[in-house]
């Protein structure tokens, strides 16, 4: 991985302590994947499990690297890190010399473990057919590939910037300023091009030279401005991929780093408005800003014309100065948005709260009640509508306009005394009517930029959260602590010490001097009056909360040692009711998201195994589907006891040996409570269990 990363310009920290332990290939490939998923932010750079399906396998050689790829040769396994593709795969050497191998050896490879088991058929099929040699790797090629079709390739991973690296580093890993450093200078060239094409045929209209030598040469200019114009078509739809997929990515990184607080406190209204402003940013930012940068070489190319070629500095200096006067229009029109904006939002988070909790209103509140607000919020929100939009045509219709009048009145004079000479005049106007079409451009870009600016202030929180630290923690650490032998029945497990707590914006602590300690094998309750931060103890122990003060520590390893991820590895919890979810989707995947997906045939196994052990049997025998069946908002409806039993198996099919459950059996009946706890007991050795007294 180290040598991976000083191919590709990757940073990476040498640490001498990050490698592999000798005993980690005995312990099988899910071992390894997770070692390396941990050792990665160890070294300084982040590392993404993917899947290709077995119809891509070439193409995806082609844009993998830098990556590690897992091959299987007879019974043994090995890896490949591959550092980039051309007409060859290069690849790394054990002594760190590249080498190359071309694309069908590594298919091969790849390949091989899903063909090996229908080979011999094939082979046999094939031999009944009276086929040369070529056709006869065709005729298996084509078998292979419609049994194959819906397969996919395991173990590869890509090797990438740390998700929360700085904005200029991953701009400029995508090569993004040179691309716009071309794009400009490709559009700078076919404005040249566009204004010497009609500046010719001009001179040569008035001065009375139009013949066929002209014409052709015109044309021929205009021509040359062709693969200009590609060029800046292609790198723009470059650019926007390029930095769209970058933002999607921090996004996606800062959605996941969120503190749960930080979720409750904003409410699934104003999450909602942030996932739509994000949405909007991106294109916003792009086609204003591109759209803008263009403008803006329009403009100074008009002013070049206007006071170098039409000798009229005095109305260079008046599109400069026009110029700044649509910069305070478009300065007003922000700050209506930002009103509009922020309403908005408020209206759609009142429309999303009041949807999720339609039952409660209809049980609780008269349907008489509803219209009185709602009408006065949508008429105060109809009259910041109106404000916005007055702004707009001043902007982007009259301003521009309005500088071509200004133009015109220039020359007037000029044209009507004779005193001006016909190309003078000739050349001001076009310099006029190009400043127009920029200034179209130009206020366009704006309004764009000035939604994107908004939306920014919405989706920041977001953004910013992906460059979040988190202590990655040691991989040998991790790797010892998950296992199996290292469950010692005297060892203590879980010690807390003088463990404090208090919640963001409140003054008293919830938690204070803390002191527990858990040896393996201990069956926990926890009893308390609501508020007295069971909850907020749990959350602690399973590594959701970081205390203010105090040690909690794991097998004598605290949190910064192990790691986020190890640690929540090591420690399964089942949060409350209103804390956990059912995500619109199969019910498999909502029991098994705590392990890796997609999953095995095995795992589907030991998940409806597991659910019928928690009292789930009646359930998954009723629905059509069976474990496959659709669950959630759009699906299935689940009862609060069929809830209550899906986070009780969601946690238990974890496989760790700690577990911590938060009021989980509150809606059981006792028959209910009896079977799910002797599952508990048998697949928990170490448990703690919160309740009310």
């Amino acid at each position: 991985m180290e040598g991976l990363a000083r191919e590709a310009g990757l940073p990476f920290l040498t640490r001498d302590t990050v490698r592999p332990p000798s005993w980690l290939a005995a312990e099988g490939d899910s071992a390894v994947d997770e070692w390396l998923e941990i050792a990665a932010p160890q070294l300084g750079f982040g590392i993404d499990a993917v899947e290709t399906p077995y119809l891509d396998v070439q193409s995806f050689l082609k844009r993998c690297g830098p990556a590690i790829l897992r091959l299987h040769f007879a019974g043994s396994t090995a890896y490949l890190a591959v550092v980039g593709a051309g007409r060859w795969v290069r690849v790394l050497a054990p002594d760190m010399s590249r080498r190359r191998v071309s694309f069908e050896s590594i298919r091969r490879a790849l390949c091989m473990p899903l063909e090996a088991a229908l080979l011999p058929d094939v082979e046999r099929l094939v031999d009944r057919l009276t086929l040369s040699g070529r056709e006869r790797a065709a005729a298996k090629r084509a078998i292979l590939t419609e049994h194959l079709r819906g397969a996919h390739i395991e173990g590869c991973w890509l090797l990438r910037l740390p998700a929360g690296s700085s904005v200029w580093r991953n701009l400029r890993d995508l090569r993004l300023f040179s691309r716009l450093f071309v794009f400009l200078g490709a559009h700078t060239v076919d404005s040249l091009l566009l204004i010497a094409s009609w500046a010719m045929i001009g001179r040569a209209v008035i001065d009375g030279r139009l013949d066929y030598g002209w014409l052709l040469a015109w044309a021929l200019m205009l021509i040359t401005r062709v693969p200009f114009q590609l060029i800046v078509g292609w790198l723009q739809g470059s650019i926007f991929l390029r930095v769209a997929g970058f933002f999607k990515r921090r996004l996606l990184a800062g959605s996941l780093s969120l503190r749960p607080e930080e979720v409750r406190n904003q409410g699934v209204g104003q999450i909602l408005g942030c996932v739509i402003e994000s949405e909007a940013l991106e294109s916003l930012v792009l086609n204003g800003g591109l759209t803008g940068a263009l403008s803006i070489v329009d403009i100074a190319a008009a002013v070049a014309v206007l006071a170098v070629a039409a000798e009229k500095p005095f109305l260079a200096v008046a599109l400069v100065g026009w110029t700044g006067i649509i910069g305070v229009l478009a300065r007003r029109q922000y700050r209506k948005r930002q009103i509009w904006t922020t309403e908005r939002l408020k209206i759609t988070g009142d429309l999303v709260e009041k949807m999720v909790g339609h039952r409660t209103r209809l049980a609780q509140e008269s349907p008489a009640q509803w219209r009185e607000a709602e009408d006065k919020a949508l008429a105060h929100y109809l009259e910041v509508c109106r404000k916005m939009d007055r702004g707009v045509p001043p902007l982007t219709v009259i301003a521009p306009r309005c500088w071509l009048l200004l133009g015109l009145l220039a020359l007037a004079p000029g044209f009507y005394s004779g005193n001006t000479d016909a190309v003078t005049l000739a050349i001001s106007f076009g310099g006029i009517l190009l400043a127009h079409v920029a200034l179209g451009s130009l206020t366009q870009s704006l309004v764009y930029l000035g939604a994107a600016s908004v939306a920014w202030e919405q989706v920041r929180l977001l953004f910013n959260g992906a460059s979040r630290p988190e202590s990655p923690g040691s991989p040998d650490l991790g790797m010892v602590c998950r296992r199996p032998d290292s469950n010692s029945a005297s060892g203590v497990l879980l010690d807390v010490q003088e463990l404090a707590f208090r919640h963001e914006g409140r003054a008293g602590q919830v938690l204070e001097s803390c002191n527990l300690q858990i040896r393996h094998g201990d069956r926990i309750l926890l009893e308390g009056p609501s508020g007295g931060g069971k909850s907020t103890f749990a959350a602690i122990l399973a590594g959701l909360r970081q205390p203010q003060n105090g040690l909690v520590l794991f097998r004598g390893l605290d949190h910064q040692a192990l790691g986020s991820r190890t640690w929540r590895r090591l420690i399964a919890a089942a949060p409350q009711f209103h804390e956990n979810h059912v995500l619109s989707g199969t019910l498999a995947f909502n029991v098994l998201m705590g392990r890796r997906w997609p999953a095995s045939p095995e795992d589907y196994v030991e998940a409806e195994s597991l659910c019928r052990e928690v009292g789930l049997g009646n359930l998954l025998d009723r629905m059509p589907a069976g474990i496959f069946q659709m669950v959630g908002e759009t699906g299935w409806q689940l009862s609060h006891g069929e809830r209550s039993r899906l986070f009780l198996a969601r946690a238990l099919l974890q496989g760790t040996d700690t577990l911590i459950l938060d009021e989980t059996f509150g809606a059981l009946d006792p028959e209910s409570l009896v079977e799910a706890m002797q599952c508990v007991f048998r697949r928990s050795p170490t448990l703690v269990l919160i309740a009310h007294p």
